[in-house]
């Protein structure tokens, strides 16, 4: 059974005091011990961003790849080994900017992996610069006059492109936050979890105290099933208006249910076998 002690890397956090991150990181822990994920059935994956620092202070199978590129490293790992859990940590400008591409298609394709976004609407790493999550009018280090462009709403892409479950969730909440990884995980299909992570440095705007004073948690009788319903509540921004909570969530067979070829056996499992093919090489060149 997975303690926390065999989650441990000997490597202490550099994350701001304060960041967001290390809730999410507490709140990943807690699931991992909670369900017994760890190196025997699991891998994590992430971008570039101080999400990707994650992948230093959890000791399960990880990989950190180009920027943006996190998703499509997470959707070949299922495909070669669909018995994996895999989770993917990316930032909003790591997965709304340069990997924008791979996030909507990994929803319409409806992988079985989860994607926790680590969403503090601003370039952390480098120092604070806008994201694509920054508000109208930020003003930042790349938009000192204000921004002028419209942000990005993860969730409202999220269930545009085809994701089978939408979520969202305050980084601080950290009980709520490590149930949710597990619903998340346990749903088969495209799991995306906007996780509202405080830049303590450089975002002075999304700090603590402006999501806990403005979020609050989807009712009860809200109809998860609901396409117009969950884009309604999408789309709701603002003073005491932030929803949290599961805004989506279908059935449809994931992208790995529909390869034949691991129906009943993994890829890692096939064995590869060596052929000559100097004949048709001769034949036809």
């Amino acid at each position: 059974m997975t303690q926390i002690a065999d989650l441990s890397t000997g490597c202490s956090p550099t994350w701001c005091p304060g960041c967001g991150d290390i809730a999410i990181w507490a709140a990943f822990k807690n699931a991992c011990v909670a369900r017994g994920w760890d190196d025997t059935n699991t891998v994590l994956t992430a971008g570039i961003g101080c999400h990707g620092h994650m992948l230093n202070y959890v000791k399960i199978t990880s990989v950190e790849g180009l920027h943006g590129r996190a998703l499509p490293m997470a959707t070949g790992i299922k495909m070669a080994n669909n018995k994996l859990n895999v989770f993917v940590f990316t930032g909003d400008g790591d997965s709304l900017a340069e990997g924008g591409n791979h996030f909507v298609n990994t929803c319409r394709r409806n992988h079985d992996i989860t994607v926790i976004l680590h969403d503090n609407a601003i370039y952390g790493l480098t120092t604070g610069q806008t994201s694509p999550r920054s508000p109208h009018g930020f003003k930042s280090k790349s938009t000192p006059f204000g921004n002028i462009d419209e942000p990005i709403s993860p969730v409202t892409l999220a269930i545009a492109s085809g994701a089978t479950f939408v979520a969202r969730e305050y980084a601080s909440h950290i009980p709520q936050l490590a149930e949710l990884f597990a619903k998340a995980n346990d749903h088969k299909g495209t799991a995306i979890i906007d996780v509202l992570q405080p830049c303590v440095t450089w975002n002075d705007l999304y700090d603590h105290n402006y999501y806990q004073q403005n979020t609050y948690y989807l009712p009860e009788d809200h109809d998860k099933t609901s396409l117009t319903a969950a884009f309604e509540k999408s789309l709701e921004w603002g003073e005491k208006k932030i929803p949290l909570g599961i805004f989506y969530q279908v059935e449809r067979p994931s992208y790995e249910d529909q390869i034949p070829q691991i129906k009943e056996k993994t890829l890692v499992e096939v064995p590869t076998a060596k052929k000559d093919l100097s004949e048709v090489f001769q034949k036809y060149t």
